[in-house]
């Protein structure tokens, strides 16, 4: 269905959005505008909603790595429907233009009125030199201190943040979510009485897993409401006498000595400068023939540079200073610190899909979501998981378990010969 354009400003966002998208506009997809215009086929899989006059100025010109996530934010674009599908589509739709569709889309772009300014509220704005300890706290301060009550909107009731583990037969969340956690544990040999560390902990859920199977379980975490929320959880469960955390530094760990070590979504907050320290406390704190697993995303591509967070969308609003290096960097710094590589699986299908699912918990529970936070931390939240499960999907970024071994003198580690034990019926 198509209603009349009655606005000038209206008619030039509908030649910009012609001029992208072609025959796709109106058949694959809607579009709705402030004045009442409306393309809108039956049944398709989203709506571009355009907000407002200067929506589009907004959104597409440069930098084009925040502008369009900004203009969603502020609520100037939205999206009702798929949005990694809307991503998609724009993002195919730009690169195949011509050099001469871009001069005429830049022209139409720079009638339409100028845009405010927007908030400033959510940005990041730290202090110091990149990694430093204090820096580092700040920057994980900014992402992970949110209303504990905004996370549980998508991550649900164990709070589990990190790629989940969608094992055959498992389909919801929270199975694939234990899964994971389980799956960590097997590849780490973790038997009962063991003393195992959480390196970024979050609130918990991976060291009360641990001290539910038996172990002795650590976590550390620079968030302070993960560190109170992860001590509720974990007198709630029940294992207070096994499972402790506490608010401290990678690089505080002392002299403390483990059987096991996890980190699990920490590594891409390090910073590419500081791998080696990283990857050295984590050698330091492994008694020797012990196991280290390393759970993170990696940036994935032919150039091999990786990816820095600065002035872009993700710098700007989601994770200051992250780092994604490629997975021959992270195997790099391991085995300089003097670890041995074991085993090595890219498991993006599956942050793709648990990236979906926090998306879909995330519409469902928008109300809880905003009523924790504010608007435009939920739109934030929203755009950045569907942009991210695109980034997975497509192979642009990969996450990597990579299990290290500390040889003794002799050269032998805890592991098996085979990976038969991960697979084996419980």
């Amino acid at each position: 269905m198509t209603t009349a354009v009655t606005d000038r400003s209206a008619e030039r966002s509908l030649e910009i959005l012609s001029e992208l998208f072609g025959d796709h506009l109106g058949r694959d997809f809607g579009v709705r505008l402030w004045d009442g215009t409306d393309v809108a086929p039956p049944n398709a899989p989203f709506v571009l909603n355009i907000n407002a006059p200067y929506a589009l100025r907004a959104a597409l010109t440069p930098p084009l790595d925040l502008n369009p996530q900004r203009a969603f934010v502020e609520g100037w674009l939205d999206v009702v429907g798929n949005l990694e599908a809307a991503i998609d589509s724009i993002e195919r739709s730009a690169n195949a233009l011509t050099k001469l569709t871009r001069l005429k889309v830049v022209t139409q772009l720079a009638r339409l009125p100028a845009p405010p300014r927007g908030s400033n509220h959510a940005v990041a704005h730290l202090r110091g030199k990149r990694h430093t300890k204090s820096r580092d706290a700040e920057a994980i301060g900014f992402h992970y201190d949110q209303p504990t009550e905004f996370y549980r909107a998508f991550l649900g009731g164990e709070l589990v943040y990190s790629c989940a583990y969608w094992s055959e037969g498992v389909t919801s969340l929270e199975a694939a979510q234990l899964a994971k956690l389980d799956y960590i544990l097997d590849k780490l040999r973790l038997q009962p009485g063991q003393h195992f560390l959480d390196v970024g902990c979050g609130w918990g859920a991976l060291v009360i897993r641990a001290a539910q199977r038996g172990a002795v379980a650590h976590g550390i975490t620079l968030s302070r409401r993960q560190y109170e929320e992860a001590q509720r959880l974990i007198e709630a469960a029940g294992v207070k006498d096994r499972a402790t955390v506490e608010l401290r530094d990678y690089r505080d760990l002392g002299d403390a000595t483990f059987d096991a070590i996890a980190s699990v979504g920490m590594v891409e907050h390090v910073g590419r400068e500081r791998l080696a320290e990283y990857f050295d406390c984590a050698f330091r704190a492994l008694r020797d023939g012990g196991l280290f697993l390393n759970h993170g995303i990696v940036q994935q591509g032919r150039d091999g540079k990786g990816y820095r967070a600065a002035d872009d969308f993700v710098g700007r609003y989601v994770f200051p200073d992250g780092d994604l290096v490629p997975i021959d960097a992270t195997v790099r710094f391991g085995e300089a610190a003097g670890f041995e590589v074991r085993d090595i699986e890219n498991l993006r299908e599956h942050y793709a899909r648990t990236l979906r699912a926090w998306v879909a918990n995330l519409v469902a529970n928008q109300g809880a979501a905003v009523a924790a936070t504010d608007e435009r931390t939920e739109r934030i939240w929203r755009i950045y998981m569907a942009g991210s499960a695109r980034g997975f999907a497509l192979g642009r970024m990969g996450l990597m378990q990579t299990l290290f071994a500390k040889p003794r003198t002799d050269g032998s580690v805890d592991v098996p010969a085979t990976r038969r034990d991960l697979y084996a019926a419980p």
